[in-house]
């Protein structure tokens, strides 16, 4: 075959972010490139598209639009084969935009988490690729190109092995498939797999091993991280740190080769101990930590192991080493009530992380949980992101409300960088953190605040605001200018560290005593520090 065949690689992506950069398509792009049945045949490109481009954003008002303006735009490039990476979020317009090309003559092929949980319901392209794409794709395009079977796809006992052979994968970032530069940032793959079955995950199904890449190629691409000084990394390993050993080891690589990259790391709280908590303190990196409900009763229904004690162990360890985390939350889970979550928001911010994230219950086709859903008495969207409805427990109702908790909880907690003083005004108003975020949404309501409000200036002032109101409300007024101080002074060194800039703030109190212990209980401050106007300047 004396021309190469044009083969495009595309996804839908959700957002302008690191997080959201074509990985998985890469990586499929890069073994077509490597591939002996595919390498000298093919022409292989990554194109991507973003939902929040502005391009994408003037042509897609509706997704028939969407889907028509990315069929303009892959037609132009003349391919012979689209190959579509899908996704919860992306499915229904990609499944339009394959439509369109394949009636121009354009063959058409689909993979991904959403091909894999139901691959039989993507009737409309030519090939369907469940599972690990690196060693199918290649065998599928193969017959596209050639109309014929390859000889490896015949032999079923073939590629067993192969695939999960993780010592001579291409890295789509060394090959350069994929430019992290371009992104502002990597999705970083240490490993796949997970031992864990927890039946909402993906995962659940899946094959339990845990298959770690060789660190030859990850101390390859930490080069190349270092090379394009690409400013942060989200590092894809949901039990990273369940291999202490191998962990502490990349953190030493990372310290070494990126010290000026931030790393995300997903992490387990049970696995960790002090030695561990010392050492991601020196990296600039956060973990985030799943709790999703503080019922080990609601957890036992999803397949998911907690250990309260040693998670409890593993988050002192952060706190006391000083490490920067985050808790997730699921509600809508089986089991679980409107009044079990809000237990769990309060039990979760009573950890003091630096970030606590609130999702509704997705239940994902080709989970555990989506196999169980109705006898558990799941009632859901049958259609992506299929969010939970309702359940015996969780009226839908219910569920509004806790979209609202989790509204107000992302503004004013993660936003409005509230950790180092937000358990004290909790304390001060004998107060819960749930009922907080209940009373804040119906104030960002009430007020008109919008729920993408981002800017840290900004939310401070509506944070001031509603907290002189609610301490007006509970006719505790001596206690808002003690509280708005605490809240200006941590607000102004938090944006000293964000850019760099100082700026100086107006205080009540003398600045020395906002940075003390007596700040940490406003009843005591009041009494035992005089009032007296003073300036900080950060």
């Amino acid at each position: 075959m004396s021309e190469k065949i044009k083969i495009i690689f595309t996804t839908l992506l959700i957002e302008k972010s690191p997080q959201a950069l074509p990985l998985g398509a890469a990586c499929v792009a890069s073994s077509v490139k490597h591939d002996p049945l595919t390498k000298d045949i093919t022409d292989v490109h990554l194109v991507p598209f973003n939902k929040e481009d502005s391009e994408y954003i003037k042509n897609s008002c509706t997704e028939e639009d969407g889907a028509s303006y990315m069929a303009q735009k892959l037609m132009a490039l003349k391919p012979s084969i689209v190959a579509f990476s899908v996704f919860v979020w992306n499915r229904t317009v990609l499944e339009k935009t394959a439509a369109i090309l394949k009636s121009n003559g354009i063959k058409t092929l689909c993979g991904g988490p959403e091909v894999t949980a139901d691959p039989a319901s993507f009737k409309d392209f030519d090939k369907v690729c469940s599972g690990e794409g690196e060693y199918k794709i290649p065998l599928l395009i193969y017959e596209l190109i050639t109309g014929k079977a390859s000889q490896v796809q015949d032999d079923k006992n073939s590629n067993t092995e192969k695939e999960y052979d993780y010592q001579n994968l291409e890295s789509p970032y060394l090959d350069g498939t994929l430019d992290p530069s371009e992104f502002e940032g990597a999705l970083w793959e240490l490993a796949r797999g997970c031992p864990f079955k927890c039946s909402y995950c993906y995962e659940s199904k899946g094959e339990k091993k845990v298959r770690m890449f060789p660190m030859e190629r990850i101390e390859k691409e930490l080069e190349l991280f270092a090379k394009k000084k690409v400013p942060q990394v989200f590092v894809l390993d949901p039990t990273y740190n369940a291999n202490k050993n191998r962990a502490m080891e990349l953190i030493n690589k990372i310290a070494k080769k990126t010290p000026d990259t931030f790393y995300y790391f997903e992490a387990r709280a049970e696995f960790i101990d002090r030695q561990l908590a010392h050492a991601f303190t020196k990296i600039p990196c956060s973990l985030q930590i799943g709790l999703q409900s503080a019922d080990p009763n609601v957890l036992n229904l999803v397949n998911r192991p907690f250990n309260k004690a040693a998670f409890l162990k593993g988050i002192k360890c952060l706190n006391q080493e000083g490490a920067v985390f985050g808790l997730d939350i699921i509600y809508g889970l089986p089991g679980d009530s409107l009044q079990g979550f809000k237990n769990s928001v309060d039990f979760a911010i009573s950890q003091y992380p630096n970030n606590l994230e609130l999702f509704c219950l997705s239940v994902l086709p080709g989970t555990d949980l989506h196999d169980r859903a109705e006898s558990l008495n799941l009632v859901w969207e049958k259609h992506p992101p299929y969010h939970i409805i309702h359940t015996d427990k969780f009226s839908n109702e219910d569920i509004k409300k806790c979209n609202g908790i989790a509204t107000a909880c992302n503004v004013f907690y993660n936003d409005g960088r509230a950790v180092p003083w937000f358990n004290t005004i909790l304390h001060a108003l004998h107060i819960k953190a749930s009922e907080f975020f209940v009373l804040f949404y119906k104030y960002m309501v009430s007020h008109k605040i919008p729920s993408d409000c981002r800017e840290h200036k900004e939310i401070e002032k509506v944070q001031l605001q509603f907290i002189a109101e609610l301490f007006t409300q509970r006719k505790m007024d001596r206690m808002i200018f003690a509280a708005q101080d605490i809240i200006s002074f941590n607000g102004a060194i938090s944006r000293k560290i964000d850019t760099g800039k100082s700026e100086t703030v107006q205080l009540h109190y003398p600045a020395e005593y906002i940075d003390s212990e007596y700040a940490m209980d406003l009843a005591f401050f009041i009494k035992n520090v005089q009032k007296r106007s003073s300036k900080f300047t950060t």
